[in-house]
């Protein structure tokens, strides 16, 4: 059975989701301040979190980061504010989608269901690669415990870092546009603009290069995309 759990001090807006998500057949937990809800998220794994930002004891944003340590459940953030800012925070702390309240309960369940899909394509994929290892040049991605490693040493990446990184090494040399890698990664329901994947992008390089302005693992052609570079592809 699909799990959900929603973390919201707000408990109307708790029992509303609530009532809604029951009637898709899916189990939901509730927690209504950031400690109780990363306490449950180490103790389950939830197909899907919706998590607020501004929280008691602990912020939205914290769990999503702590959560992000040992798990890659699915976490779209709920915030009452309009600000780009908080969106991209969300993102880069992790999350893979957000919501601006107040929302409609139809468009949230449509999120949901878009993002479950995608991770079960992801994870599909993946149970093909015979060592769960890929690799491009000294970059190497082990998918069975999503951790990188660039030039010898480890990197940690959030899950969608991962899957961005993933994606370009499996198709080296290939060049997405970053329309086409918003609607491959976050999927075609996704609100949000290219800007999501450029961030992503600069935290990756931050990550796992040398030289971030030099690049040698994720290039870009100019005025088209993104790709990984492998000569041994060409």
């Amino acid at each position: 059975m699909t799990k959900i759990l929603v973390v919201d001090d707000e408990k109307m807006i708790v029992k509303g989701i609530r009532f809604s998500l029951l009637q898709e057949g899916w189990e939901v937990d509730e927690a209504f301040d950031g400690e109780e809800g990363l306490e449950k998220a180490r103790k389950t794994e939830y197909d899907m979190v919706l998590l607020d930002i501004m929280l008691p004891k602990m912020s939205g944003l914290e769990v999503c980061q702590q959560v992000r340590e040992f798990s890659r459940m699915p976490i779209i953030m709920l915030t009452a504010k309009g600000d780009d800012m908080d969106k991209i925070l969300g993102l880069e702390y992790g999350a893979d989608d957000y919501i601006t309240k107040p929302f409609n309960i139809l468009e949230v369940k449509a999120r949901m269901k878009a993002i479950m899909r995608r991770n079960r394509f992801i994870e599909e994929k993946d149970k093909g690669a015979s060592d769960g290892l890929v690799r491009v040049q000294d970059l190497v991605l082990n998918t069975e415990n999503e951790t990188v490693y660039a030039g010898g040493r480890e990197v940690k990446v959030t899950a969608k870092e991962f899957d961005v990184l993933h994606l370009l090494v499996t198709h080296p040399n290939k060049v997405y546009s970053r329309e086409k890698l918003l609607e491959l990664i976050w999927g075609a329901d996704y609100p949000g603009d290219a800007r999501t994947v450029d961030v992503h992008v600069r935290r990756l390089r931050e990550k796992i290069e040398d030289n971030p302005s030099i690049p040698k693992y994720v290039q870009t052609k100019w005025g088209v995309g993104y790709y990984c570079k492998d000569e041994k592809a060409v």
